[in-house]
């Protein structure tokens, strides 16, 4: 008798939903529209509709149906209490009871890096292993850390923040979150543009880089690969201070192995190799045979990942 399940993985614009065999097999994915007006309290009702319909379309009944994963971008306790979503303009809700009482479903709920790097182990880029860093290069950095198959949320859902460990106490330009010298101010795509201008207004060399306009993370990775000196200083760069940072995560955890993805993650070997040289050299011995590979799964990452939470 085969059994169904639902991944959703909740945005600040959409809602990608899929539908799933619990064998991992995806059935069918779509989206529906983020309705955040008087502070998202539609969200979870438009998803329990989007969960019904899709029942009756395909003539599943619940009973047939392990669950429903719920990924959100914010803090998640483990009673699926969700502490503040600001991009959803969520307080403290307790999305577990609140969808359990509206789909007569079980729910699991975490938080939307932690599910897409439980993705990323299932059926992606560490497709085998069960000790698992993933790290997301986007707008910011995010991540997830998997021990023995499991997330490791910690006490107030913020385990995996690595974006935030502080790698420069000389940063005077504050990040995001209101600390200085965080990781992501320094190897996200914006922060690999915010060390390019830095970098160009203090030198006059000759580079390519200064031809853009607006310049891009993906212009400096272009232009490394075109054999530029200075996009190739800054590749460096930011491989050294990825590479020392995961060195110092292996220490607390050893990966069996360490995926990168996010929109960074497309500039490819050149990316990988590079944190890898740097892990390998700042690494403690014990940790030096740590793999490397590139995110697979992409924007469904989150889905599977939160399929992947209710099948414990």
């Amino acid at each position: 008798m085969k059994k169904y399940g639902f991944g959703v993985d909740v945005g600040g614009t959409t809602i990608k939903m899929g539908f799933f065999e619990t064998s991992g097999a995806l059935l069918d994915k779509w989206e529906i529209k983020t309705n955040k007006e008087n502070n998202g309290d539609a969200i979870l009702s438009d998803i329990a509709k989007a969960v019904d319909n899709k029942l009756a379309q395909e003539g599943i009944s619940k009973s047939d149906v392990q669950g429903i994963g719920i990924g959100v971008p914010g803090p998640v306790r483990s009673d699926g209490v969700v502490n503040v979503c600001v991009n959803l303009g969520w307080g403290v809700i307790d999305v577990a009871t609140e969808l359990g009482n509206m789909t007569g479903l079980p729910i699991k709920v975490g938080n939307d890096a932690n599910v897409a790097a439980l993705g990323e182990m299932w059926q992606g880029g560490a497709k085998g292993s069960k000790d698992v860093i993933v790290v997301t290069l986007g707008t910011g950095v995010g991540g997830g850390i998997i021990v023995d198959g499991k997330i490791v949320a910690g006490h107030d859902g913020a385990g995996g923040e690595i974006g935030h460990i502080t790698v420069n106490n000389d940063e005077i330009e504050p990040c995001n979150c209101g600390q200085y010298g965080c990781l992501e101010q320094y190897t996200s795509a914006t922060g690999i543009v915010r060390m390019a201008k830095r970098k160009l207004a203090k030198s006059s060399e000759e580079t390519t880089l200064r031809n853009f306009k607006e310049l891009t993370a993906k212009d400096i990775f272009d232009e490394a690969k075109a054999g530029d000196a200075i996009a190739g200083e800054l590749v460096d760069e930011v491989g050294s201070i990825l590479g020392s940072a995961l060195s110092n995560m292996a220490c607390v955890v050893n990966p069996e192995i360490i995926v990168i993805g996010g929109g960074v993650s497309k500039a490819g070997s050149i990316l990988i190799d590079t944190i890898q040289k740097h892990f390998v050299e700042t690494s403690f011995h014990a940790c030096r045979n740590t793999k490397f590979a590139l995110a697979s799964l992409g924007n469904d990452a989150g889905i599977y990942g939160c399929m992947r939470m209710i099948l414990d």
